[in-house]
């Protein structure tokens, strides 16, 4: 959520934002209606409630000195339902306010690129040549079944489409990807974290647009839980209400999980294979801050998947969200896609966020400075490594003319020293 005395202080920076982002600059004005009448109801209950105080502690008083207290007490029967209709206002005031503040997106980074779609995002670099073959390219979905590396038909009968199953050399490939991406964000000294795999709606809420992600998320019947779509929702909750000493700032952390994810929208779910799926192994990167580290940390993350795609040695591109195609709580960000020969284009692997104050806000995690002072943190996150699209990449861009897979040098040691995957007799 947004600085609402900043909006108060600030409303043209607002309406800006709103502007760049091909949105009703109306809102801010609505909201700040509402906060006035919030702040003019507030005051009123906060009189009524004192003097209520007031004339109980005045009653007392006159009680035990014998005093006349008809008065008094004729005053302090009428206040209760003249504060309970105040109150009532005042909460449904509140409640309204709030609601409409989530409405407000984040504060863009200046150099977030303008545009109206997706189609005004902006590639910033490409990194490694497009893999070209000299044979008849296979999708992974056919290198899958060819060599009987995994099931996506008896999963389908399972859990239904979007899940699979994985099996022999394609599972240790997935071992391998996680162990790897593990001890190399360890080797960069963050911390690491196996996050529960559920979280509750208040940090569902704080993460960002609640309405677009609930419509995602796996919700627990019954309970007030949902199933984790990354690492990065339980990683954010797990500083919730509490406040870091700015010496230890900044907080490093890396969490393995699944994530679980509907996946809901134009695209559907219905192709068979890895590359968009329910559930899903990934390894996550965030960092908690102080906010004018924010964007020190942002290259800092980005470097990092960097250097795993380079080890990898995946083609990739850097491309920048433009502002309509930012997500509500992000402050700028970028993706990291890989280069499939088979689609002959470019697909995300994973996706870099600076979300400023905007998360960290609304579970009030802050930070104390030396002289006392608390602030309220900055949060980013990114990708590592997510393992069914990263293995996508590997079978379709290391496959060779004979049908074997190459294994990437990288993960070798990972794969119990194999250097290539090979076709077996199918497992009936």
């Amino acid at each position: 959520m947004i600085d609402l005395k900043d909006l108060r202080e600030n409303p043209e920076k607002y309406r800006a934002n709103m502007k760049k982002k091909s949105r009703d600059e109306k809102l801010i004005n609505q909201v700040l209606s509402i906060d006035e009448k919030w702040r003019s109801v507030k005051p009123r209950a906060d009189s009524l409630r004192a003097e209520r105080n007031k004339i109980s502690e005045q009653i007392n008083q006159a009680k035990k000195e014998g005093h006349d207290a008809k008065e008094l007490i004729k005053r302090a029967r009428e206040i209760p339902e003249k504060l309970k209709q105040l109150e009532e206002e005042e909460t449904s005031t509140y409640g309204q306010l709030q609601k409409e503040l989530y409405k407000i997106p984040n504060l863009m980074h200046k150099d977030v690129p303008a545009g109206k779609s997706e189609k005004d995002n902006v590639v910033k670099k490409y990194v490694g040549k497009p893999t070209k073959f000299k044979f008849p390219a296979k999708t992974h979905v056919e290198i899958i079944e060819a060599f009987d590396l995994g099931d996506f038909d008896a999963s389908a009968k399972v859990a239904g489409n979007g899940f699979y199953y994985l099996k022999d050399d394609l599972a240790m490939l997935n071992r391998a990807l996680i162990n790897f991406a593990v001890d190399f964000m360890s080797k960069k000294k963050y911390t690491y974290i196996e996050p529960p795999l559920m979280m509750s709606k208040r940090i569902a809420m704080a993460k960002g647009d609640f309405t677009a992600f609930e419509k995602a998320l796996y919700k627990i019947e019954g309970e007030d839980l949902y199933m984790i779509p990354t690492a990065e929702d339980a990683i954010l909750g797990m500083l919730s209400d509490k406040t870091i000493l700015e010496e230890k700032l900044p907080l490093r952390f890396f969490g393995y999980s699944m994530a679980f994810r509907k996946e809901v929208g134009s695209h559907g779910i219905n192709e068979k294979g890895l590359w968009r799926t329910h559930q899903f192994n990934k390894v996550e990167q965030f960092i908690f801050c102080k906010p004018d580290d924010s964007w020190k940390h942002y290259d800092e993350l980005r470097k990092n998947s960097e250097e795993i795609m380079k080890k990898l040695k995946l083609p990739y591109r850097i491309l920048e969200m433009c502002a309509a195609d930012m997500g509500d709580w992000k402050a700028k960000t970028e993706d990291i896609e890989v280069w499939r020969p088979t689609t002959k284009s470019y697909g995300e692997v994973g996706s870099l966020t600076n979300c400023t104050d905007f998360q960290a806000r609304d579970l009030n995690i802050r930070g104390l400075n030396k002289k006392g002072e608390r602030y309220v943190l900055h949060t980013l996150n990114n990708t590592a490594l997510a393992t069914s699209r990263i293995m996508v990449a590997i079978l379709e861009n290391y496959q060779q003319k004979d049908g074997s897979i190459k294994i990437p040098a990288v993960l070798q040691k990972y794969m119990l020293g194999k250097k290539k995957i090979e076709a077996k007799k199918a497992i009936k």
